[in-house]
């Protein structure tokens, strides 16, 4: 009697196995077979997010800039560089990433006395700024050092990486922590260190090569480690003086999921914000783009292709292919509404860069997990 039901359970147990590999290979098929050419967005990004000298603009439709730190119409973010950059690595296209460091080379980098990412351009490639943007330029560092990895015939990337980086430890830092941003005219930096920008997959990257020490990557990964949560949502910032975490009121959606996947690539996933955003899309069919922090209630209407984008990063680095499967199938639905630009993420005649960008991302990382 014993031995035939072990048999039984065998044989339940093979059955479960069996039809999980089935439902895996099936998720795996769609994504391969059923889906729009991946290239499509890349294609309108080159068609209609261009600007003459190559550089990405921010919006599709032009508008005048009214404030040097408000990014306006086609002016160009070292945020989309860095991204596109991303991207290249992710699809294995060299020449499409050496085009890009020759934009960062000669555009973007300031290179009188210290080597640093001005944050924002004109689009003509003029610049009325004097600061970085930490988050932007850990990623261009991510993608530079992987690069170096990748691509071993080039042996710029890896300078490049370590003047950047030497030029953040001097100058960017308050009391050991990398901060927002430096004023490099004004000598002047905040006390603050916005959590989405403690990117660990690029610090890693810096600890690896010697760019930065053991001792202060460990000190990241304990910000992060020992960072509070609500029982859902994480802190907006890391006030470096007092010590403390603080919390917005409402909640951008794209700064958590951002520290979600920090968190997912210490191998420390956000169980609780993952448990809410399943549940929200479960119930509602949808996730907007923000929310408040006490109600869990929705603060905007407005859905967004680089929320779902990033959701779907999160689901692939916590290996959970049929929610990310979910997730690009709604995001899709909002790519090519715009019949005059196929491929791209256009709303009432314009868009956001990131809101192609990341989809961008999402979609090649999909691509690349499904093969």
């Amino acid at each position: 009697m014993t031995k035939r039901f072990s048999n039984r359970k065998k044989t339940i147990l093979a059955i479960t196995a069996t039809l999980a590999f089935t439902g895996i290979f099936f998720i795996t098929y769609s994504i391969l077979q059923n889906r729009e050419n991946p290239d499509m967005t890349a294609a309108f990004i080159e068609e209609h997010m261009r600007n003459d000298n190559g550089t990405l603009a921010t919006y599709l439709k032009p508008a005048p800039s009214e404030h040097p730190d408000i990014v306006a119409g086609r002016e160009a973010l070292s945020e989309s560089l860095g991204l596109w950059m991303q991207y290249a690595i992710l699809s294995g296209d060299q020449a499409r990433f050496d085009e890009s460091v020759q934009l960062l080379t000669t555009y973007f980098l300031h290179q009188d006395k210290e080597t640093y990412i001005r944050w924002k351009l004109r689009p003509d490639g003029r610049s009325d700024v004097t600061t970085n943007a930490l988050g932007d330029d850990l990623r261009i560092l991510d993608a530079l050092l992987k690069a170096s990895r990748l691509w071993d015939n080039n042996e710029s990337y890896l300078p490049l990486a370590k003047r950047i980086g030497s030029t953040l430890q001097a100058s960017s830092q308050t009391k050991g922590y990398l901060v927002d941003y430096h004023d490099f005219e004004r000598n002047e930096s905040p006390a603050v260190l916005s959590l989405v920008y403690a990117d660990i997959s690029a610090l890693r990257e810096m600890e690896q090569i010697g760019i930065l020490s053991s001792q202060d990557y460990a000190r990241y990964q304990d910000l992060l480690f020992h960072m509070p949560n609500d029982g859902v949502f994480y802190p907006k910032t890391f006030q470096i003086g007092s010590g403390q975490y603080e919390y917005d009121t409402s909640v951008n959606l794209i700064d958590q999921l951002i520290v979600g996947i920090h968190l997912a690539e210490m191998n420390h996933p956000p169980r609780e914000l993952i448990s809410f955003l399943k549940e929200e899309f479960q119930q509602n069919g949808q996730l907007v783009g923000r929310y408040h922090r006490e109600t869990r209630k929705p603060d905007a209407a407005y859905e967004s292709p680089a929320v779902y984008a990033l959701a779907i990063i999160l689901a692939l680095k916590t290996d959970d292919l049929p929610w990310a499967q979910q997730l690009y199938d709604r995001m899709t639905q909002f790519r090519s509404q715009d019949p005059a630009y196929p491929g791209g993420y256009v709303f009432d005649g314009n868009t956001h860069a990131f809101d192609n960008l990341f989809p961008l991302l999402a979609e090649a990382m999909l691509k690349n997990t499904a093969r």
